[in-house]
């Protein structure tokens, strides 16, 4: 039986010294609750923006009440919240509901790690921001983030960056014919950070990617105020370091300087490595679109490793019209074999 990774809050379920029987106690209904959105969260205390879009719109300082319990509250999500919501300096509400998550981005340590950690919820777009050079891009990073963001239900995109050190083309050409979008920026040219911003305008998207990738001065250029840290790569091991500590959400301005604004913005932190000890085996094959198709011509049973007896996705490599189709159709069967070998070791 395929093991399943259990949720971030259920490492911490202790069972009632008084046995499973349901509270008698009766808990308010909070009606006078008012809706907010997580923006921020740090050391237990939760900035939500509430009333969102209206002219009193205003963030507050909150708190967990007693009744959610260990349940934990990340940013993206809708909360009701109760007390007092003024956001005058130095008051303090409490979050008593978490309201229905429409998506949850998950990761794991790694691939045998069996708890899971919310990245956030509610984004409906997974922004994989990876650098052309310093670091070398990392396809097998790309490809994890791509099969979580299949599982959460949310759209992709690839953005690529420092390509005036880099040629973009490869990686475009490995991924675009999948239908994952992809974006180009360059450091010495303001209008294809503005092409990042079109392709986020209205939607809550969430950015992803190692430390170094440029993904916290992308933020900057996207919403100035924001003022993320930014750091340099380790011309030794080629990797960055943490700048960003915690997630964070950011309206988008329409424009540079505008007080309009039309979407949000998540950074997180640079991550080293994303597991997927928490999607099952099957749903990595769907999110490699192009292998799914080839793979239903497989025999029934078959596990789509490297000694798979008729595995038709051999025959799909060995099939390739010319040399630069097989290159790509190897990386990718590559790719996939590797992540199912993680997880199936992992079962």
């Amino acid at each position: 039986m395929a093991r399943r990774a259990v949720d971030e809050e259920a490492r911490f379920g202790r069972p009632s010294k008084r046995g499973s029987r349901p509270r008698s106690k009766q808990r308010p209904e909070h009606a006078d609750a008012v809706t907010g959105l997580i923006v921020g969260v740090d050391r237990g205390r939760y900035r939500v923006v509430v009333d969102e879009g209206e002219a009193d719109e205003r963030e507050i300082v909150a708190m967990k009440a007693r009744e959610i319990g260990r349940t934990r509250v990340v940013v993206g999500d809708l909360v009701d919240v109760v007390g007092d919501t003024s956001g005058a300096e130095g008051t303090l509400a409490r979050i008593v509901r978490i309201q229905d998550r429409t998506s949850v981005l998950r990761r794991t340590a790694d691939d045998t790690d069996p708890y899971e950690r919310i990245v956030v919820a509610n984004a409906d777009q997974l922004v994989v921001v990876t650098a052309l050079a310093q670091p070398e891009p990392r396809t097998g990073m790309i490809d994890r983030c791509v099969v979580a963001a299949y599982d959460a239900g949310m759209d992709v995109l690839l953005c690529l960056t420092k390509a005036d050190l880099a040629d973009p083309a490869p990686l475009r050409g490995l991924y675009e014919p999948l239908g994952v979008d992809v974006v180009v920026t360059r450091r010495d040219d303001a209008t294809s950070v503005e092409e990042v911003r079109e392709r986020l305008r209205g939607r809550t998207s969430v950015l992803v990617g190692h430390s170094g990738v440029g993904k916290s001065t992308l933020i900057n250029a996207l919403v100035p105020d924001a003022r993320r840290a930014t750091g340099v790569v380790n011309d030794v091991t080629g990797r960055g370091r943490h700048t960003s500590t915690s997630a964070v959400a950011l309206r988008l301005p329409v424009a540079p300087g505008a007080d309009e604004y039309d979407g949000w913005v998540i950074d997180t932190p640079g991550v080293r490595s994303f597991g997927l000890a928490h999607v099952e085996v099957e749903h990595v094959l769907a999110a490699f679109e192009d292998l799914d198709d080839v793979a239903a011509e497989c025999p029934r049973g078959c596990t789509h490793l490297d000694d798979a007896p008729d595995c038709a996705l051999d025959e799909w490599v060995e099939a390739s019209p010319d040399d630069e189709t097989r290159a790509v159709r190897t990386a990718r069967l590559a790719s996939f074999r590797r992540l199912l070998a993680s997880r199936a070791a992992a079962d």
